[in-house]
């Protein structure tokens, strides 16, 4: 089998996180700086940046206890609300730096008194240019739709963010600094990858969970299965998923369940998949996790052996890695998805 210029990007991820950690770190003290005064971080993003995104704003929740959320572009770019964002910090998300709808809000919010900053892979994008400052991460040039390593190295420009805002800035060093061997551990062994493609495989209903600091990374896994794989997935976190949505779920049904090793939300991941498992899923599919909550699933996919606020950059990985492989058993190109491209427009008229 050829391999793809997908999984050549999954293996390249060592490095970029590593390129990214290092060339990020020493803004902290700006970062800091610039959010003097401020109360609140809003982040603007879509699509694959979006779920980057909800990991910033849980861990500047949890880590740093800054007030976090994320903004809707089109308040900004339809509606032209007035808002005073003179307590914000804004952080704009895009892989690329030149999607208008982000460069616009941007420029609207710090019309109205937002600091801004801009966290892209192209420092000489429209969008680093217009920011008070620009986190460029260290991806290197990305080739294939489905955002990779350009996904992974803004999660650590978000890890970043929310260290240089603690009370303790350099809290996180010594477990940002174990992430990129804990990604070429998990690329090089791929424990569970090839039979949790082949359970997806077996049915095209899917959904995906997960909760708390893991929560981006379900979305993630659901966009990618989604975008990649063609096939309608519901991201949901533990929590919406039991107000509802989960009467849903039946014999045509593989949950994939994604967990940090440690931390509040493992226990309620594991009793989520015993009752996955009672109410007839064809299969539980789990990345992460603790030896419970592997023990509670039908197929354990091995996670990063990382704490809770740094377990993201990692425990997508093997999500990417089941895509990809997904991707193939079903005859689809995992490179080029149907009718997407690296640059997307929300609107025509910004094409």
């Amino acid at each position: 089998m050829t391999e793809t210029t997908m999984a050549r990007e999954i293996a390249e991820q060592p490095e970029a996180l590593a390129r990214t950690i290092d060339s990020l770190r020493p803004l902290r003290p700006e970062l800091h700086a610039l959010a003097q005064g401020r109360r609140v971080v809003l982040f603007v993003a879509r699509g694959s940046s979006d779920n980057a995104a909800t990991y910033g704003r849980y861990l500047l929740e949890v880590h740093s206890g800054v007030p976090g959320g994320l903004a809707a572009p089109s308040v900004a770019t339809h509606y032209n609300a007035d808002l005073d964002l003179s307590e914000a910090v804004v952080v704009s998300v895009s892989q690329s730096g030149e999607t208008g709808e982000i460069i616009e809000t941007q420029e609207w919010a710090a019309a109205r008194g937002a600091r801004t900053v801009a966290v892209t892979n192209d420092g000489d994008s429209a969008l680093a240019g217009a920011a008070d400052l620009a986190l460029v991460t260290r991806a290197g040039r990305e080739l294939a739709v489905p955002a990779t390593k350009s996904y992974t190295t803004q999660l650590a420009a978000m890890a970043v963010l929310a260290d240089a805002l603690s009370s303790k800035p350099g809290g996180l060093d010594t477990d940002l600094d174990r992430v990129p061997d804990e990604v070429r551990r998990l690329v090089e062994r791929r424990d569970g990858v090839d039979e949790a493609a082949t359970r997806l495989a077996s049915t095209p209903e899917a959904l995906v969970s997960g909760r708390g600091i893991s929560f981006g990374t379900a979305l993630e896994a659901a966009l990618k299965l989604e975008e990649t794989c063609l096939r309608p997935v519901r991201g949901l976190s533990y929590a919406d998923l039991r107000h509802g949505p989960i009467a849903v779920v039946d014999a045509e049904h593989v949950a994939l369940l994604v967990s940090a090793g440690d931390g509040p939300m493992v226990s309620g991941m594991t009793d989520l998949a015993h009752d996955l498992r009672r109410r007839g899923a064809a299969a539980t599919v789990g990345i992460g996790g603790d030896t419970d909550f592997a023990a509670a699933v039908d197929v354990a996919v091995a996670g990063p052996a990382l704490p809770e606020l740094v377990a993201p950059l990692a425990l997508v990985v093997p999500a990417q890695l089941i895509v990809e492989s997904l991707a193939h058993r079903l005859g689809l190109d995992p490179d080029a998805p149907r009718g997407l491209s690296k640059v997307t427009q929300t609107d025509p008229e910004n094409t």
